[in-house]
């Protein structure tokens, strides 16, 4: 790695120009065919204790491969290198490069007042994954495009051997641009522009060239899988295949109103933890000999086997007494509002309506945000949320107010091919030499293929105003939804239908609650396509019949399409036959104690792990460990309301926007002083971490193991 000074852009190989056709501007614009990657180091520090200031002092660029990578120190050289790029390049709107950040938001927020903005797309608030400067230059986020951090990244590079460097650039201490860099910690900044180069580099050659890279993760099997719907193949009707499948989507459209009302049904994955085993004041010692099972490709599954909405909505008279004829039947789903009086809970092992999800409540007992009992809420849900909750309270009343109907099939033949393909090469290419990269990408389209089923329709627009450098959120009015909704209706290039994401939820909320209900009070904890549960040899038999109804429903669906049904059941290398949808067992731990939803800890075979939201579990673990000299017994009995973490152990920050400028005379850690102006940026503190439950969930566990709440009785005490 050189100073930018002494970095020469015409000893960089010949790069190849690559040409895409823009249908927005209808133009072509032509783009730079090679990676290119930039990353910056800063210091976060207090002024006068108490002002948080934070500043860049070295940055590193990359491109082509790792012989071409420079660096420097202050932001006046790295716009001198980005306008080398454009004169040496002649770039401009029309002829770009792209410049590769590892989490971009980051970097963004540092060097946004340097340039000239021309187009920022952003995701979120301050998270652009792709911002246009002026020069030509175009900055795109490879975090959001890999789906992992840079260690992680390097680790899943197939055609190159690249670690991520740990532990050579102390954080902790104040550097300038004017502090003396090792070489080692030159090393530490160079390793992290070489491992996007190569990642970059290996995206290029598996897709044919940059134009041709996704923009994020999602989009890989986004294209993948229109791909597969709109070949354009005559099959045995006259019209095409991507004539038959636009024909499709003109029927399958939505109205505002049942888009709000999808939006309302909609529900994540089920994680929760049992009322009977969560632990809390009294710190009882963790449950002995615990199984965890899990589906195999729990979401992909559900999309094979399960039926979807295949027509618009259709309301549904409820004066005319057809919502049971229509509940019962397998071929119609039901998207409704409904009014639930006198709920009470059947079990005494969990609850599955969720506050936030519910709205006009009134005598609410609540699970740690679900609900245990109710005198009245009101909620918005599926038929298949409503069998679900008759399975587990005891209602006294069901009021259904605005109610529709779809008609239920199979999702389209090519999405079923698609998942099949994907799952097949997961199984059968994994730990195959030589086939890295195909069983990599294989298993992370196949993770993201539900995710592109429940994108958002219409979104605010989040828009980086350059002229104020602020961002702002700029809200959708009635109108502009409504014709949010026209445009993905008559859409040319539409491939999906909203319901179908809220139905896989759901029908896979119903697929774990058929395994809860039936483990009933073993039920420890679940995560969404896992459930870990006392005596596992107990429930061995309800496990091999759901997994054999598992092979019943796929079974239908094949015959339906006429599918191969072993495409279900692929082998792999050893040539063990993985069935998808089964529940799978992932063994059983020593130890496990849980205090809630995503607050658990285990151990097995001597080693301790811990799962808790918002805690590293590297580090958590190796505090602990540490604290209590590996002693388990100690470690799980300090996994209680009262864990502790301090600052320097956690592993994690705070992030703090600093928008206006900021300037002071900063005095590095070997006694160096230099005047630093940093125009924006990010603070970032270590930051401790506290388990603590509420005390409403405390309560709610006390009244409950005491004997005050009764289950399926018809007032609380």
């Amino acid at each position: 790695m050189v100073k930018v000074s002494d970095y020469d852009l015409s000893k960089v190989p010949q790069v190849d120009i690559v040409r895409k056709y823009n249908p927005h501007t209808k133009s072509v614009q032509e783009y730079l065919n090679v990676e290119m990657s930039f990353d910056i180091e800063t210091t976060s520090m207090l002024l006068n204790d108490t002002d948080k200031f934070a500043f860049m002092y070295e940055w590193t660029f990359g491109i082509h491969d790792r012989n071409y990578i420079c660096y420097g120190r202050t932001w006046e050289q790295f716009i001198k290198l980005c306008d080398d790029l454009h004169s040496f390049y002649n770039l401009s709107d029309n002829r770009r490069c792209i410049i590769y950040v590892h989490n971009l938001g980051y970097e963004f927020q540092f060097m946004r007042k340097f340039f000239n903005w021309v187009n920022v797309f952003s995701v979120d608030d301050r998270k652009p994954i792709k911002a246009l400067c002026d020069k030509g230059i175009e900055f795109r986020d490879s975090y959001i495009l890999s789906g992992y951090n840079l260690a992680k990244t390097a680790e899943n590079l197939t055609s190159h051997k690249i670690k991520k460097l740990l532990g050579d650039l102390d954080y902790k201490l104040v550097r300038t641009s004017e502090t003396y860099l090792s070489p080692e910690e030159l090393a530490y900044c160079n390793n992290d522009v070489e491992i996007v180069l190569d990642y970059i580099n290996e995206q290029i050659t598996q897709y044919g060239d940059i134009t041709k890279v996704p923009l994020t993760n999602t989009g890989r099997v986004r294209s993948f899988v229109k791909d597969k719907c709109y070949r354009n193949k005559v099959g045995k009707k006259t019209k095409s295949q991507r004539a038959r499948y636009i024909d499709l989507m003109s029927k399958l459209t939505l109205t505002p109103d049942i888009y709000m009302m999808l939006k309302q049904a909609f529900m994540g994955g089920f994680t929760h933890s049992s009322m009977k085993y969560t632990g809390y004041n009294e710190n009882p010692a963790p449950l002995k000999n615990v199984s965890s099972i899990d589906f195999t490709s729990s979401y992909p599954y559900t999309m094979l086997a399960e039926k979807f909405p295949m027509s618009k909505a259709i309301p549904v008279n409820m004066q005319e007494g057809k919502f049971m004829d229509y509940y019962k039947s397998p071929n119609i789903g039901l998207l409704f509002e409904c009014k639930l009086i006198g709920v009470h809970s059947k079990n005494t092992y969990e609850s599955y309506l969720s506050e936030s999800k519910c709205y006009r409540c009134k005598g609410l007992i609540t699970n740690n945000g679900r609900i245990f009992q109710a005198d009245e809420v009101t909620t918005t849900i599926t038929d298949i949320d409503l069998k679900i909750i008759l399975s587990c309270y005891e209602v006294e009343h069901i009021e259904i107010s605005t109610c529709y109907r779809f008609i239920l099939d199979y999702l389209p033949r090519p999405i079923i091919t698609s998942i099949l393909e994907l799952y097949k090469n997961k199984t059968q290419l994994k730990n195959v030499e030589g086939k890295e990269v195909e069983y990599l990408l294989s298993k992370g389209m196949l993770n993201s293929v539900y995710g592109m089923c429940v994108t958002d329709i219409v979104r605010d627009e989040i828009i980086y105003n350059a002229e104020n450098d602020l961002w702002e959120i700029e809200k959708l009015n009635t109108e502009s939804r409504a014709e949010q909704i026209e445009k993905y209706n008559t859409s040319k290039n539409r491939f999906l239908y909203y319901p179908w994401g809220v139905w896989v939820t759901a029908w896979s909320r119903e697929h774990l609650w058929q395994g809860i209900n039936a483990i009933g009070d073993d039920y420890i904890y679940s995560d969404t396509d896992s459930i870990k549960f006392l005596n596992y040899d107990k429930h061995k038999e309800w496990i091999a019949e759901y997994n054999k109804e598992c092979d019943n429903k796929l079974r239908a669906m094949c015959d339906f399409y006429d599918i191969d049904f072993l495409e279900t059941r692929p082998k792999t290398i050893k040539g063990v036959e993985k069935p998808i949808g089964y529940f799978d067992y992932e063994g059983t731990y020593d130890y496990f104690k849980t205090l809630g939803a995503k607050r658990y800890m285990y151990s097995k075979n001597g080693k301790v792990y811990i799962t808790v939201a918002g805690l590293s579990k590297a580090h958590g673990v190796e505090y602990l460990e540490n604290k209590y000299h590996g002693d388990i017994q100690k470690i799980f009995k300090a996994f209680n309301d009262d864990l502790y973490i301090p600052k320097e152990a956690t592993g994690k920050n705070t992030h703090t926007y600093i928008d206006n400028v900021m300037e002071s005379d900063v005095v590095d850690y070997t006694g160096l002083k230099s005047h630093v102006i940093s125009p924006s940026s990010i603070h970032l503190s270590e930051c401790d971490f506290t388990l603590s439950q509420t005390d409403i969930y405390i309560k709610f566990l006390n009244n409950l193991q005491n004997g005050y709440l009764y289950i399926g009785g018809t007032r609380k005490v």
